[in-house]
């Protein structure tokens, strides 16, 4: 059962078939205030068989691992157990992997080398059902994720972006600072903050990247290629 209220803490199971890396991910979650952590597994098959066990509200699991990998795990776990929700661990920005376990049904995506406020808050975001992407997700994978099946089958938001919003979307994907947006536009640095923060609430972002995915998915943006 997924989590919604901050009194109850969210039950999290890792898998990663390096032990020194699992350790550290457990001081890590084992000192974040709303969650926790209540079992840990060293390949997919393991995880699994915890899964099965425990049903927690998210899993964060390597990709690459003996035995079982990342993806046929997730893909076990969306077939059996749809309301877990599944983050994807990578070691390094390997696109096609990645691309697969989204296909698979992850929701979130995070390099090993995240920063503990970054693993904490993908937590808290996929257990609220939206999705969370890496903020170092480079620009190649951006694109594969925006037009990939993923998001084609994802159910489609019925946002509404007025023109202004629309034109702030663009200059964001196009990596302009709110500083340089409120120069081009004519508008306090305070102003396009407001927008930002509207535009990443309406498309249930939490970064940058979020928002480009969005904005491509939509229509709003389209990157060179």
């Amino acid at each position: 059962m997924q989590r919604t209220s901050n009194s109850i803490p969210i039950n999290v199971v890792i898998a990663d078939d390096h032990e020194l890396f699992r350790d550290g991910l457990k001081l890590m979650l084992n000192s974040a205030e709303g969650i926790n952590l209540t079992g840990e597994a060293w390949d997919g098959r393991e995880l699994i068989n915890l899964i099965k066990k425990q049903q927690p509200d998210v899993v964060v699991t390597d990709i690459k691992m003996p035995i079982t990998d990342g993806v046929e795990a997730t893909k076990f776990i969306m077939q059996n157990y749809p309301a877990i929700k599944v983050i994807a661990l990578s070691m390094y920005d390997d696109e096609e992997l990645i691309l697969e376990m989204f296909e698979a049904g992850a929701i979130g995506y995070l390099l090993k080398n995240a920063d503990k406020s970054e693993v904490i808050e993908a937590i808290h975001t996929v257990n609220q059902n939206k999705p969370y992407y890496c903020k170092n997700t480079s620009g190649k994978l951006t694109k594969l994720l925006a037009y990939s099946r993923y998001n084609m089958q994802k159910q489609q938001k019925e946002a509404e972006f007025s023109e202004k919003e629309k034109e702030i979307i663009r200059l964001i994907c196009q990596e302009y600072t709110n500083k340089q947006i409120g120069e081009k536009l004519f508008l306090s640095t305070r102003t396009v903050e407001g927008y930002r923060m509207k535009i990443l609430e309406k498309m249930g972002a939490k970064n940058i990247v979020g928002i480009v995915i969005e904005a491509i998915r939509l229509g709003i943006y389209t990157p060179e290629l």
